[in-house]
């Protein structure tokens, strides 16, 4: 991100300050410990900051296709849930196509469940990158935490796609206090 930013000084000085704020915005998100809930929206703001970054390295080669409209921004979730998985798609699924893919964030609210979709394009014609599972470890464990055996989190290779779904009890903020 910084060299990226670097980068966007001389030539783009209003993009390389918006990146530095988006970069603040990221580290602070990391950073916060008093906040282990926050709500979908406030967890897709994340993602959403999060992409922005990838967005001014990757360029026309990155694709993101937001489909949360159904989703209940005002849902409990644990912090860094959703911008973990972006960033796992576009490392695994995005950086080592040359074309490029889209990566699609899905959800909805369904008989009391919010559902939440990461998927991307697998590499074509290139070594699969295994990952060490951390991201996913760590997601399962706050979301059992959270909410219990009541939680799933399940991931995988399906055909030519790796997907990763999400599933809680939806509860909203106004509940949580």
């Amino acid at each position: 991100s910084l060299n990226t930013i670097a980068a966007l000084t001389r030539a783009h000085p209003a993009r390389a300050e918006d990146a530095v704020q988006d970069l603040a915005d990221l580290s602070r998100a990391n950073l916060s410990e008093q906040r282990s809930q926050i709500t979908l929206a406030d967890e897709l703001e994340v993602a959403s900051i999060y992409e922005r970054m990838e967005k001014l390295r990757l360029g026309e080669r990155l694709r993101v296709d937001w489909r949360t409209d159904a989703l209940p921004r005002d849902a409990m979730v644990p912090s860094l849930m959703i911008q973990p998985l972006l960033e796992n798609a576009i490392y695994h699924g995005i950086e080592p196509r040359t074309g490029g893919g889209t990566v699609t964030v899905s959800g909805e609210l369904a008989h009391g469940l919010v559902t939440v979709t990461v998927r991307n394009p697998l590499p074509a014609n290139a070594v699969v990158r295994d990952g060490n599972r951390l991201a996913l470890a760590n997601i399962r464990e706050r979301l059992m935490l959270m909410y219990g055996e009541r939680a799933a989190v399940k991931a995988g290779r399906f055909d030519d796609e790796y997907i990763v779904t999400l599933r809680f009890p939806y509860r909203s903020a106004a509940e949580a206090t």
